[in-house]
């Protein structure tokens, strides 16, 4: 079992930043892939970025390429997302989500493909 916690979400203006966090607890942190998916009210959850267990590999969605970085700190058990130049369209909640690695540098895209999930964290973008 792996337990996900996010944070540092908030409200920010357009044009802003904001850092999330993902806190792992379990098992060995690093023999996961991660994930940052988010959830806009009336719409599906979309993959925005994800990383591989050892972090050599990465993968953004185009709608955030260039202004999101993610990273990881596998002695510290956390993910992270730095959110840059945001849009109103970015609004939503953003969830961590794990799965076992495969091992082939291949990040699945799929929300069905995860097995663990934090409990989201909202972020507010205002015009």
């Amino acid at each position: 079992q792996v337990q996900l916690v996010e944070s540092g979400g908030g409200l920010v203006q357009a044009g802003g930043s904001l850092r999330l966090s993902c806190a792992a607890s379990g098992r060995t942190f690093s023999s996961y892939d991660m994930g940052w998916f988010r959830q806009a009210p009336g719409k599906e959850r979309e993959l925005a970025a994800a990383i591989t267990g050892s972090g050599r590999t990465t993968y953004y969605a185009d709608s955030v390429k260039g202004r999101f970085t993610i990273s990881r700190d596998n002695g510290k058990n956390t993910m992270y997302l730095q959110a840059n130049s945001l849009k109103s369209e970015d609004t939503a909640v953003y969830y961590c989500a794990a799965r076992p690695t495969s091992g082939s540098g291949y990040l699945t895209r799929s929300a069905r493909l995860y097995d663990y999930w934090g409990q989201g964290t909202q972020v507010t973008v205002s015009s």
